[in-house]
């Protein structure tokens, strides 16, 4: 059994929860951290980009018409809408067995403990296999709508979308799993040249996302769905999990990743 940390932090915006990650990685990156799995949820529901994705892609005006708010990931993937949902980072050397290897080989070992933990749920998934970023067409603004490799499906849905980060300092992966609520919220902060394209949208996410609540029909908090990936977590990889907190030193430097990053114009508007 190997020792890792379990940070669950309470609701946040999404610029605070984006510098966690980060600040998280940079210490674990200097032997200041241990490896971490953190789980968290998100106040004001937020809409997150992938870090190439353009700007462009956002109605801004709705946006801030609904009290959302937009950040910018330091993964790749599309865009988003973080409410009604547990999200995830998995936090580690690049060295750390769970994670080392390839972007596909850490993918599909972390996936195993998250297909656990949504089974144990009650919830019937399987993992999709194929080749990543399948869909083919136009590049799509909307994350849910086409599962890659080694991502968590239910009955041919996307249910868990995850994205991946490898640094000097150590990888960072994220991911969210829906728990409930209307996926098709998202259409409202995109942009579209046409309402009708808006409604096409919705009505393809809905063929193809779908959300723990609407394949149970019965809501799970976000309390039981945390202790699913915990429980997962150690019994698949093999981990102990020490309940811990941010140092004040990673707080610290979040805060400051939050005034000068990811609350700020030049990462946000960089694409």
């Amino acid at each position: 059994m190997t020792l890792w940390r379990l940070l669950l932090t309470p609701p946040a915006r999404g610029a605070w929860n984006m510098a966690v990650d980060e600040a998280i990685l940079e210490h674990i990156g200097r032997g200041a951290s241990l490896p971490t799995l953190r789980l968290y949820a998100w106040t004001p529901p937020c809409l997150s980009l992938g870090h190439a994705q353009p700007l462009a892609d956002v109605d801004l005006t709705r946006l801030k018409a609904r009290g959302w708010e937009v950040v910018r990931r330091p993964t790749g993937g599309r865009a988003i809408l973080h409410t009604d949902e547990l999200t995830y980072s998995v936090i580690a050397p690049a060295d750390e067995p769970r994670v080392e290897g390839s972007v596909l080989e850490s993918y599909n070992r972390l996936a195993q403990a998250l297909l656990q933990a949504v089974k144990s749920l009650d919830v019937s998934v399987e993992m999709k296999e194929g080749k990543a970023n399948e869909g083919g067409g136009m590049p799509n603004p909307v994350c849910f709508e086409v599962p890659s490799t080694y991502e968590i499906t239910a009955g041919g849905k996307k249910l868990i979308g995850s994205a991946q980060a490898r640094r000097k300092e150590g990888v960072l992966q994220h991911g969210s799993l829906p728990l409930s609520g209307d996926l098709t919220r998202i259409c409202q902060a995109l942009a579209f040249e046409e309402e009708e394209e808006r409604e096409e949208a919705a009505r393809r996410l809905l063929e193809r996302a779908t959300t723990v609540e609407s394949v149970l029909g019965r809501r799970i908090s976000w309390e039981r769905a945390a202790q699913a990936f915990v429980e997962a977590f150690e019994a698949q990889l093999g981990l102990k999990f020490e309940r811990g907190a941010l140092s004040e030193s990673e707080s610290k430097r979040a805060e400051e990743l939050v005034r000068e990053k990811y609350d700020h114009p030049s990462w946000t508007e960089r694409a």
